[in-house]
Parts: structure tokens; sequence; C-alpha cells
């Protein structure tokens, strides 16, 4: 992956002497999402802001307002973790007035091209900067923050247990394995405070003339988010179970330990080109049978295979939990916000885990 961010910077210069008449960003192959002003409107704009994954694209338009024209890079319907950026994208954001990205350990390919072309000549926010503390004991599928505690736990893992991991080791060639690290900080609405409050300082840092209106807008969609965060306080606090047993890959490790909720799945890891085993699988049916579990979850985006064999399995019935990476173009369409989602994750969490309401 990082050879070909490296060979496709190679080829940007060329593009660049080609790109005199070429389309603003938002219309290069990968066909970003913009706001929805016209051209003559975004004529106007003052900024003009890309950002990888939906959250900061939501979380920027939040708080830019009308003072900036915002570019979700990823296309609609492609699963954020399979991108890879074309040369245009490349160009687009070298162009652009601001790039907002969460971090290394979500999008490999974003920091290496920052440090390909050079943070002196592309002004760069990382949204997710200072949040991501949290590591994966994946053997238990419990979250916590003491490092030494998951170094002493790996000490003890089983022959078998290695096996199975063993079958995931490669996943780091595809420059999408975010090995033992959550990246996906978002989820929690509390740092999801956390990356509003980074991306309003960089806004500010470009375009301090609009300091008072980011700053006012900024507090106001953290109160939102705060409201929030206490809907899933209050919505989890009564639930007959606290495991949520997912299907797919799993990128809900700081929501889960904002609520001191637990999960299952077959999968190793965070990344969703891993390939679970036959016996990881069976495992997790016997649990669902076992327990008497009512829902499998199931992530957006991605072929929800195994979420299905696990429930016609057990009869247990499928819900979605909306990890927000991306949308479908049909949820692009209806206004969705990242609000709205996680609302519905809690309805569907309320669901699968039995509300006593």
């Amino acid at each position: 992956m990082k050879n070909k961010v490296f060979i496709l910077f190679m080829v940007v210069t060329l593009l660049v002497s080609m790109m005199g008449c070429a389309a603003p960003v938002g219309t290069s192959q990968a066909e970003p999402v913009a706001t929805n002003e016209d051209e003559s409107t975004e004529a106007v704009k003052e900024l003009h802001i890309i950002t990888t994954l939906f959250p900061q694209y939501d979380f920027v338009k939040q708080i830019a307002g009308d003072k900036a024209n915002v570019v979700l890079i990823v296309p609609p319907g492609v699963e954020a973790h399979a991108y890879e950026p074309t040369p245009q994208d490349i160009v687009s954001i070298q162009k652009a007035d601001l790039f907002v990205y969460t971090g290394e350990s979500m999008e490999p390919w974003a920091h290496k091209i920052i440090e390909t072309v050079g943070e002196e000549n592309v002004s760069v926010i990382e949204a997710g900067q200072g949040l991501f503390e949290i590591e994966a004991v994946q053997d238990d599928h419990t979250y916590h923050e003491d490092h030494e505690d998951h170094e002493d736990h790996e000490d003890h893992e089983d022959h078998e247990d290695h096996e199975d991991h063993e079958d995931h080791e490669d996943h780091d060639d595809h420059g999408h394995d975010h090995g033992g690290v959550d990246p996906h900080v978002w989820l929690d609405p509390v740092k999801a405070q956390g990356m509003v409050t980074n991306i309003v300082e960089g806004l500010v840092r470009i375009a301090p003339e609009h300091e008072i209106l980011f700053r006012e807008n900024a507090k106001a969609y953290i109160d939102q988010l705060d409201q929030l965060h206490h809907k899933f306080e209050d919505g989890l606090a009564i639930t007959e179970s606290k495991t949520i047993v997912s299907g797919g890959h799993f990128a809900f490790g700081h929501f889960i330990n904002r609520y001191g909720l637990k999960y299952e799945s077959p999968y190793m890891g965070f990344a969703p080109d891993a390939e679970p085993t036959p016996k990881k699988i069976a495992e997790l049916i016997d649990s669902v049978k076992d327990n008497n579990t009512k829902a499998i979850f199931y992530e957006e985006l991605v072929d929800p295979k195994v979420a299905k064999i696990i429930a016609e399995e057990t009869d247990a019935e499928m819900l979605l939990l909306h990890a927000a990476h991306n949308l479908s173009k049909e949820e692009i369409e209806s206004g969705i916000t990242y609000i709205s989602i996680m609302e519905n994750n809690l309805e569907n969490l309320k669901i699968g885990l039995g509300s006593k309401e």
C-alpha cells in the first residue's frame, strides 16, 4: 500500500501540469461527495476542505457552515478500509485549503500522502489526535487502557489461539490492519466531542476571521453530542444483556469501553478484509445458543455473510450496527447525519440487548 501511494505521488507532477482546466475537487475519478450547493455558490466559498471519512465530513460541515465547501473523498458505497487514493485524489488534497483525517492508525494511506507531500504544502487536521489510548485484548474481547496488562495477557495465550491469530497476520501487507489499536474513536460520542475540538482549532488556524462563528457552531454541536452521550448512558443502563454479538469486524471498542459493555465476534482485530476461522464461527454459534442471544449485529457496506450464517443457525435477529465510516448513495441522498446514525444504533442495541423499558 505504501509503495502504491508513493508511485501515485510520483505521477502527480504530470497531472498538475495537465489540470489547468480541470474540474474542481469533488469531480475526480473517485467522485467524492460535495456539499449540495451549485457551482455558482461554490465559487464564492472561502475554504475548500477535503475529509477522509463521513464523521469528519459531517463534523466539519456542522462547524464551518456556509464558510466552506466540504468534500468526502471516499466515494459513496465504498468500504473505507478498501479505499485507495487515485493520483487525482492526491492532487486534490494538495490543492485544498485543508485536509482532515482521523489518524495514521485509521487511514495509513492519508498519513503517507501527508509525509510525501509535506505538511508545509498542505494544511492538515488529525481529528483523532490524543484520542487513541485503548488497545484491544482480542482473545477475550474486552478493552482497557493499561498496555502493561495487555502485554502480560499475551504471554498466557495458548497454542490454539496462536494458530487462529496466524491466519490474520498477513493483513498488514494491505495497509488496512490496525493491529491492536482501535482507531474508530468517533463511535464514542464523548471522544467525538474531542474530534470536534481538534477540528475547530484547525479551522480557526487557517481562517481566523471566522473564529467566532466556528467556535459558536462547535459549542452548539458539542452540546448535541453530549445529549447523544447521555441517551446512550440511559438507554444502555437498562438492557438485559451487556454483550454485543457481532458477525463482522468490530469497530466499537471505544464505544463499549465508554458504556461498560462487552462484545463477541469471530474476527480477530479490526480489519474488515480479515476472515474468521470455522472454529471461531462455530464457537460463536454455540455461545449464541447457550446464552439465548436475541440479535446478531452486522456492519455497513460489507457483505454480512458471517452474521447470516450465525443467524440461520440460531434464529437470532440480524440488526445493523453502523460504524459510520462511509455511506451508501441512498443514505447520502436521504440527508443522514452522524447523530442520526448513532441514534438508530441505540434503538437497534436496545432491541438486540433487550431493553427493560
